[in-house]
């Protein structure tokens, strides 16, 4: 099984004489992607070979293979992540009239690396019989004493955490976002375990009053197929902190042609599609993020949640400040 991957690789290789085609390497689900892939296929005439697996996984078998490698175009989530691509030297800048008018100048890095597709936002959720929302506000308020032992949330090693850190210390700096991250961890009702709908279902169950999620988590558990998830999901409701100041963290999916790309403007042309109206309007509808294009409407969902202030901080700084980040969640005690 281990000349798989090996195996495919060499195959991609192999095509790459082909002019009308683009290989993607995603860290998104084959689910939440392809029936673009497809549509833009049917619309160009140019074929997607796809490639998915986790994230980093993939990050890091670019890395291994260099200038060798067969993909066009690297597809992840979370800025971070699109940053250390970067930074690694495994994508290229390109320059789009189109991408740069259709992705707000926040969500894509400074000098065309890459480009956001889609948003999500990182928000508290509580307890509908336990929790009054005028008793919530900001971020930073969940380091009061008064949620002691109330909060819910997953590991120090997931990254949406690490740039939601990240985005505090590019707002208060180090000291005080450690003495945040300390007043945080000793909030923690338990210790941090499990994905964002493990949070959901342990605020439902009264594990914890409070956690902290993507929201595109709780609106694929209140559109669940599966009762139990469903009815977790509705014992809770969300709230969009830090409305009267800076506004609720954001992030993105996106992606970066890579260095490596031997079908440069296939790949460019790909990413011009996907922030494309239909294509966003799909993102929505289909996976539950906020379109990165403004004057898309997202899903019924995401709608009945209202409008919300995001955050305008440039998501380039979640990865410059990922590393910061992570140390001051260790010295916190954050595991």
């Amino acid at each position: 099984m281990k000349y798989i991957p090996l195996l495919f690789t060499l195959l991609l290789t192999l095509q790459t004489g082909l002019a009308e085609e683009v290989n993607v390497y995603s860290g998104r689900k084959e689910a939440l992607i392809k029936p673009l892939f497809d549509e833009f296929t049917n619309e160009t005439g140019i074929r997607v070979n796809l490639v998915t697996g986790k994230a980093d996984a993939l990050i890091k078998r670019l890395e291994l293979e260099g200038e060798n490698s067969p993909a066009d175009l690297l597809l992840t989530v979370d800025a971070g992540r699109l940053y250390r691509a970067k930074e690694q030297g495994l994508l290229q800048a390109i320059i789009s009239a189109h991408l740069n008018e259709a992705v707000p100048e926040n969500y894509r890095d400074p000098q065309g690396y890459w480009y956001g597709l889609s948003i999500r936002a990182r928000v508290i959720v509580y307890s509908r019989t336990r929790i009054e929302p005028a008793q919530l506000s900001t971020y930073e308020a969940l380091a009061d004493p008064v949620w002691h032992k109330q909060l819910c949330v997953r590991s120090s090693d997931n990254i949406y955490n690490q740039s939601l850190v990240a985005s505090m210390l590019a707002h208060h700096g180090a000291e005080q976002t450690e003495r945040w991250i300390s007043g945080l961890v000793g909030n923690f009702a338990r210790d941090p375990k499990g994905g964002d709908r493990d949070q959901i279902k342990a605020v439902a169950a009264g594990q914890c009053n409070l956690a902290l999620i993507n929201t595109y988590y709780l609106a694929g558990m209140l559109n669940s197929d599966i009762d139990t998830e469903a009815a977790a999901a509705n014992r809770v409701a969300l709230f969009w902190p830090n409305q009267q100041g800076r506004g609720a963290h954001v992030n993105v999916s996106g992606a970066g042609v890579t260095r490596s790309a031997r079908h440069k403007s296939a790949a460019v042309r790909l990413l011009e599609f996907l922030v494309g109206i239909p294509a966003q309007e799909w993102y929505g509808k289909t996976n539950h993020e906020f379109p990165v294009r403004e004057g898309v409407a997202g899903d019924s969902i995401l709608q009945s949640w209202g409008a919300f202030k995001a955050d305008s901080l440039n998501l380039a700084v979640l990865g410059e400040n990922n590393q910061a980040a992570v140390r001051a969640m260790d010295r916190a005690g954050w595991k």
